[in-house]
Parts: structure tokens; C-alpha cells; sequence
């Protein structure tokens, strides 16, 4: 696996794109055939199964609605006063015996005219005398030596049903014979002592049963057939697999078996009826009624190849679309390696391919223009060392120039000259501090201490301060030149304003996240509104036209840039009472 995979990762991406679309079509579609075929065989046999289960179903109530059509009739029967008059034989005279048996068989004759699937009706009381329209004693042989009256006198309570009652004593006069009807025997007993006084035997027609059946179709060629309680065969259609049917297939619990008979698989389905004690049974050939099934995997496995071979075609000229342009930037960025910057990939579209060739034009276009910025900035890197190494002089000059005039002013005892060039000294070359912008924190309490020397010999007596701070931080690392800013603010809009000597009051102390370097002065203070506008000023990445503040937004800007937005500046003056300014740095170790 692990050797195809490194195969794989050296083909091309034509190749790639190639497999990768083959893939993603026919994954699909021999899915959806498997799958398909078997869900569609899946559905098609549970189908039929419950197509047979109905069948079965309906076979049965139709057989039990004409059962039990005979059973209100023998009920019928039973309740009629003449009938019992002639099972009990109470007679007076031949002549009401003979309206009496009249009476009957006009009762008798109603019942077979109005249900036609009656064949005949034959009632014997208990002395061997029957009554019938239809049918007749064959021979002088009592008739409690037949099975349907033993059954009858046995059971009384029961309804019996006997399929094909041949070798019994009866004679039909219609044109009917003994293995064509289902015959149904009941005994009557006294309604007071509950003696046995006759039988009923009542002909059901095996053809009602067949015009029942023969509506029915299970697939091509399946049938229904209706055995008895002891497994005879009440009624089969002419089929030659009827009878290859072996009855011990059907005692299963799921009422479903499927067997192979004459080299083919059928499914057998049986359902027993708890009314009449039969069995109907459904069976049918798989292999015939899942012969669609079989033609449709034919039709999907056509349908597929023809699928995969437009598929293919389609594959093909897709990943030609996508990699052809992609071999065309290849072959440009070979060129480019080797140097020809003149190169250019020209493309219509502008989906990824385009996109990525325009970024190959500019990345061209940016390669071209930094080349010739290089060139310029080397050039003006050569003239600018020249203009520098003529310019180092002019820091030394300067403070040659200052040493001057503080050695002439201390000749002349002119103190006052001699602290502000001094103080001016110190604060050009803490300022500069060859070009680090970091310093620590005693150096930016030196160079605000030398620039309040400078502002406190200017305004005299107006101007007052103090410094102090805490030892252990006077090593810790600031950004230079973050107080100078804010000094002078709070001299010229502060103690500049106010009447008397203004004071300004700078401390430096360290706190759990950082120093703070704060300002405070006694001047004029400001408004809410002003103190809003400067905090909104601070929020704010923009300066616009704000340019007095311009000094305390490059503070601000500058420790933010470096340290984020949790440190910088913040703000409390109240009108009248002064201004103070805290400087939230964090700590920087030497």
C-alpha cells in the first residue's frame, strides 16, 4: 500500500485528476447498482410475500364466510318445529307425516335455491330416516356406519368438515360426484335432555372454493391449494408442483419455508385457519418472479459500462481543461527560474487557474521591481555612507562647541549658563544614545531632570518641581523621550496658566504588571469635556487635526505598538486643581 502511494504521489496531475474523477463516477454508480439491486430484490420478495399473505387471507375469510353461512343454516335448521317434529318422530298419522316431511324438503329446497354453492341437504334422525331434495341412500346399510354421521354423533357440539367424502352411502341426484364437494355434518340433540335425535349433512360445492382461488395470482406461475386438519387435499388447481409439495415442510414457525422442487426454488407460504382447522397454501417460483430483478441487473450492468465509457471520455477532457494550463505555468515558471523575467501567462478564465496565474504575473511584475529597487538602494546606500562618514563629525562638534562655552562661562562665573549648558549637554546625548530606543529609567529621570533645569532657569520663579523614585527601577528598560512630551504639556497648558509658582510632580514606581512614570501638576486642570477628548484621542488610531495633541498620541502610539494595548497612558485633571498623567510601562530587565 505504501509503495502505491508513493507511485501515486509521482504521477502527474493530469494523471491524479484522471483517477480521481474516474472515482468519484463510477463509486457511485456500482453503489447504487449493488446496492440498488439488492434493495429492489430485497423489496420485490417482500412484496410478493405480502401479496401472498393477502391472498391467503382472503381465501380463508371467503372460505369461512361460506362455512360459516352453512352454520347459521344448520342453526336455522335446528330451531325449525317441523324438523324436530321429524327427528323426534311425533307422529300421529301417516298423513301428518307425510306434510310434515313435504313441509321440509320445501324448507330444504328454499335454502339450496338461495345459496348455490349448497350441493345438497340430507337430515337423518336418530331411527335412520333422512329427508333430501338432492340425495338418496345407495344402499339399505344404516347410515351411522358413515364417517360424517360418526363424527357428528361423537362430537355433537362440533361442525365437522369432511374434504372429499368418497365411499359414503349417499346418491346425489344433481350431477355432482363425492370428490368434488366438501361436506359439513352437525348433530341435533333435545333442547331439554340433550340426547342426540339426528344429523344435518350439508354438500358445499369444491367449485365455489375454485372460483374463489382462480381470481388469485401470485407472480407468474404461483397458486393456492387448501388442505384439511389431517392434510388431504380439500381443493388444488391442476399443477404438476402441487403435488411434490411434502406437507412436513409445512409445520415451521414462521409460516414460510422455501424448498427446491424440479431444480427451482419456491417459496411456500401457509396460513392456518383456526375456524375450520385448514390450510391455505401459497407457492410460487423465485426464480420466475424475480426474473425482472434479474433483467434489471442486466439493463444496470449496460447501462454502467456505457456509463464508464462516457465517464472515461468526459474525465478525460475535464482534466485536460485543468491540466493543460497548469503544464502551460510550469513551463513558464521553468523559464522564469532561469532568469527571462519577460515571461507572461495569459489565460481567459478566471476561476483558481486565473487567479493564480495573475499572482504569477505580479509575483513577476514584484520580482522585476524589487531587482530595480535593490539597484537604486544599493546605489543610494553607496552615496548615503559618504554623506554619513562626513557627518560624524557634527555630533562631536557640538558637544566640543558646548564644552567650549561652559569652560568660557565658568572663567566669567556665569553659573546660570554654565547649569543650562550643562542640563542642555545632558540632554543631547541622552537623546541620542547612539540611536538605541531604549534606555533605562534613571537615564529618562536624568533627561527630564535636565530639560525642567533648562524650562525652571527660563520661568524663574513660576516654576517648581520635584522627582522622585523608587531604587529598584532605576535599571529596568523604557522607551526614550516618553516624558519629555509630557512635561511639556503640563508646563505650557498647565503651570504656564495658572497664577503663582506652579509645581510638577514626577514619580516613578513599579506596580504588578509594570512601572508607572506619573506627571502631576497644580495648573490649571481641565474640563470633563476636554478630558474626553483627550481619552478619545488616546482610543483612537488616527490623530486627524488634533496637532496640540500631537506629542501625547506618538507616546501613546509608541508604547502601544511595542507592548500592546494594555499599556500607555491615562488621564485624571479636574478644572482648577491640576492634571495628572500616569505612564503604564511594562517591565524590561537590563
Amino acid at each position: 500500500m505504501s509503495n502505491f502511494k508513493h507511485i501515486f504521489k509521482l504521477k502527474s496531475i493530469s494523471y491524479k485528476l484522471l483517477i480521481y474523477f474516474l472515482l468519484l463516477i463510477l463509486l457511485p454508480i456500482f453503489t447504487i447498482s449493488l446496492m440498488g439491486n439488492h434493495y429492489y430484490s430485497k423489496t420485490m420478495s417482500a412484496e410478493i410475500n405480502n401479496h401472498t399473505i393477502q391472498m391467503i387471507d382472503q381465501v380463508n375469510n371467503n372460505v369461512e364466510f361460506y362455512l360459516k353461512n352453512i352454520e347459521n343454516i344448520i342453526y336455522y335448521l335446528s330451531q325449525d318445529p317441523q324438523i324436530n317434529k321429524f327427528l323426534k318422530n311425533e307422529f300421529k298419522t301417516q298423513k301428518e307425516k307425510a306434510e310434515t316431511e313435504y313441509e321440509i324438503k320445501r324448507i330444504l329446497r328454499s335454502f339450496s335455491e338461495a345459496h348455490t354453492e349448497i350441493g345438497g341437504i340430507m337430515i337423518v334422525n336418530s331411527n335412520d330416516t333422512y329427508i333430501s331434495n338432492e340425495m338418496s341412500k345407495i344402499s339399505r346399510d344404516s347410515f351411522s356406519r358413515d364417517v360424517w354421521f360418526k363424527l357428528a354423533y361423537a362430537q355433537p357440539s362440533k361442525i365437522h368438515l369432511i374434504s372429499k367424502p368418497l365411499g359414503r352411502n349417499i346418491r346425489a341426484y344433481k350431477d355432482y360426484s363425492s370428490d368434488s364437494v366438501l361436506s359439513v355434518s352437525k348433530a341435533f340433540t333435545d333442547s331439554v335432555t340433550g340426547n342426540f335425535t339426528g344429523t344435518v349433512l350439508i354438500d358445499l360445492k369444491l367449485a365455489t372454493i375454485k372460483d374463489v382461488i382462480a381470481d388469485v395470482t401470485l407472480g407468474k406461475d404461483g397458486f393456492l391449494y387448501i388442505l384439511d386438519g389431517d392434510g388431504n387435499m380439500v381443493y388444488a388447481p391442476v399443477n404438476p408442483i402441487v403435488y411434490r409439495v411434502n406437507n412436513k415442510w409445512l409445520n415451521s414457525d414462521t409460516n414460510s419455508v422455501t424448498r427446491d422442487i424440479k431444480n427451482n426454488k419456491y417459496k411456500i407460504i401457509y396460513k392456518h385457519s383456526d375456524y375450520t382447522n385448514f390450510k391455505t397454501v401459497g407457492v410460487f417460483s423465485l426464480s420466475k418472479n424475480l426474473q425482472v430483478v434479474t433483467n434489471i441487473r442486466f439493463y444496470i450492468v449496460g447501462i454502467g459500462i456505457v456509463t464508464m465509457v462516457l465517464a472515461f471520455i468526459a474525465a478525460l477532457f475535464f482534466t485536460k481543461s485543468i491540466a493543460n494550463p497548469l503544464k502551460k505555468l510550469r513551463r513558464l515558471m521553468r523559464k522564469a527560474e532561469e532568469g527571462d523575467l519577460n515571461v507572461r501567462f495569459n489565460y481567459n478564465g478566471r476561476d483558481e487557474i486565473g487567479q493564480l496565474g495573475d499572482s504569477f504575473n505580479r509575483m513577476i511584475d514584484e520580482i522585476r521591481n524589487l531587482i530595480e529597487m535593490v539597484y537604486v538602494e544599493q546605489k543610494s546606500k553607496r552615496e548615503a555612507e559618504l554623506k554619513t562618514l562626513q557627518a560624524q563629525i557634527k555630533p562631536h562638534f557640538l558637544y566640543n562647541t558646548l564644552d567650549t562655552i561652559q569652560w568660557m562661562a565658568q572663567v566669567h562665573k556665569a553659573d546660570d549658563i554654565v547649569e543650562v549648558v550643562d542640563a542642555l549637554t545632558k540632554l543631547f546625548r541622552i537623546g541620542i544614545n547612539k540611536g538605541n530606543e531604549m534606555i533605562s529609567v534613571k537615564e529618562e529621570l536624568e533627561h527630564i531632570k535636565s530639560y525642567l533645569i533648562i524650562q525652571k532657569i527660563r520661568y524663574e520663579e513660576k516654576l517648581d518641581y520635584e522627582i522622585s523614585f523608587e531604587d529598584s527601577i532605576l535599571e529596568y528598560k523604557v522607551i526614550k523621550l516618553i516624558l519629555q512630551p509630557l512635561v511639556e504639556n503640563a508646563i505650557y497648558h498647565g503651570v504656564k496658566e495658572k497664577r503663582g509658582t506652579g509645581k510638577i510632580s514626577i514619580t516613578a514606581e513599579k506596580h504588578d504588571k509594570g512601572i508607572c512614570l506619573s506627571i502631576s501638576d497644580n495648573g490649571a486642570g481641565m474640563s470633563e469635556a476636554r478630558l474626553q477628548e483627550i481619552q478619545a484621542m488616546l482610543s483612537s488610531d488616527n490623530l486627524g487635526n488634533r496637532n496640540p495633541g500631537y506629542g501625547t498620541f506618538n507616546v501613546q502610539n509608541r508604547i502601544r505598538l511595542s507592548f500592546g494595548n494594555q499599556y500607555g497612558l491615562s488621564f485624571t485633571s479636574k478644572a482648577g486643581e491640576g492634571t495628572t498623567v500616569c505612564v503604564f510601562h511594562p517591565i524590561i530587565e537590563k
